[in-house]
Order: structure tokens, then C-alpha cells, then sequence
């Protein structure tokens, strides 16, 4: 059988200007860490351009199998029957999650380790048979929260959300895991850390090429992967 592959969102806008791209900042729940055999247990976002202006949120708790929730996701999340009785269908949430986002733009995801909530998200669009709405782009704080030590000279000890939270001075220790929470929490430490790199003047000799691209070799409408 061949593994499906999520549409490609924004192959077609390949060449707009960064002012038309807008960015998700997601956080999911789940029944565990297998998005084959787990279900999404609990969706959040908050829209921003790409000023990390806020331009909206929603937050649901999704209707999930219960023999696709395993007990340590139940307990790391907060799941239980009574708390998600009133849960909606995970079709209804990722139409409401597609509609919430801003028409005409590129939507790209963003994140605490986004590609984990990408591979849930992929698959409960293609299982509903619903366009898939985002960028094959993705933003994640790990990346940047690396870099900050590079530059701050500090030691990496870990790559996780409250390592990052905890090193800004944003949170002193472990908080649940819960995705409104989370996803805020992303959010402002991600702006923490931006705040916080410095632009330098570009270098009077800037270091040589590692490599030349013959023009003949350049292929027309060839996308920066």
C-alpha cells in the first residue's frame, strides 16, 4: 500500500511575498504518540501574520475513539469520559479549524515540534475527505530556542517547550500538558527568544560560496525547498 501524502497547501503560492503568509501556532492533544493507531484528543490555535500579530484562536476538544486513547496520553493530556462529554466530531473541528483561517494567505503551521501535530492533522483531513490547509512549510520553537544558545553561548540540555519556557524565565517548572495552554505558551517564548537575537551589519567580505549553480543548470520555477 503507498503511504498517502497530505496536499501540498501552498505549491501554487510559491511566489507570494512573505506579506501574504500568515502563521498557525498549533498544539494538539492525542491518545498517544501513533498518529496510525491514536486519535486527536484536543486542538488549539491562535493566527497571527507574520509580524506575529494575533488575528484569531479557537480551541475544541475532539470526539475521540476509546480504543484509540491509550492511558498514559489519557493522563499526560487530562482525558476522560466526563470531561469530554461534550466533545465535537473531529470532522466539525477540522472544518472549523480550515474555516477560522485567513482566506487568501498561506497558512503556514507553527509550533512546539509542529511536525508531530502535522502527521495527526494530515491524516484526520485525508480520513474526512477535507482539503488539507496549510503550507508543507513548518515553524518550530525548538529551532529557534537552539540557535538562541548558539548565540548566547549557553548549552542546550534539552529541546522541549518548558525547557525553553523555563530558560526565558517564563514558567520556574513542569505545568500539564494542555493545548490552549501550550500552544499560548509556544507562542510568547517564541517571542521571548526573537526579542532577544540580534541582527549584526552584513560582513565587509562575506565568506565564499561553497558552491556554484551553473544558469544552465537552473530550472524555471523551481521552488526553495
Amino acid at each position: 500500500m503507498t503511504p498517502w501524502k497530505a496536499p501540498v497547501a501552498g505549491a501554487s503560492n510559491a511566489w507570494r511575498t512573505v506579506t501574504d503568509f500568515a502563521l498557525a501556532w498549533l498544539d494538539c492533544e492525542f491518545g498517544g504518540l501513533d498518529y496510525r493507531i491514536h486519535d486527536i484528543t484536543e486542538v488549539a490555535v491562535i493566527v497571527t501574520d507574520q509580524k506575529l500579530v494575533e488575528l484569531g484562536e479557537a480551541h475544541w476538544k475532539v470526539k475521540a475513539r476509546p480504543e484509540r486513547i491509550g492511558a498514559e496520553g489519557a493522563r499526560i493530556s487530562g482525558y476522560s469520559e466526563e470531561a469530554w462529554a461534550n466533545a465535537l466530531p473531529v470532522r466539525q473541528v477540522l472544518t472549523e479549524l480550515a474555516d477560522l483561517l485567513p482566506a487568501g494567505k498561506t497558512v503556514v503551521p507553527a509550533g512546539q515540534n509542529v511536525r508531530m501535530d502535522v502527521l495527526f492533522l494530515e491524516r484526520g483531513f485525508e480520513n474526512c475527505g477535507i482539503p488539507y490547509p496549510f503550507d508543507y512549510h513548518v515553524i518550530d520553537l525548538a529551532s529557534l530556542f537552539y540557535a538562541w544558545t548558539l548565540v548566547a553561548g549557553e548549552t542546550a540540555t534539552a529541546l522541549s517547550l518548558r525547557q525553553a519556557a523555563v530558560t526565558a524565565g517564563l514558567i520556574e517548572k513542569q505545568v500539564p500538558h494542555r493545548a490552549m495552554a501550550d500552544t499560548r505558551l509556544t507562542l510568547e517564548t517564541f517571542r521571548h527568544y526573537i526579542g532577544r537575537l540580534t541582527a549584526r551589519p552584513p560582513a565587509a567580505d562575506p565568506p565564499a560560496r561553497l558552491f556554484e549553480i551553473d544558469p544552465k543548470d537552473r530550472r524555471s520555477g523551481e521552488s526553495d525547498k
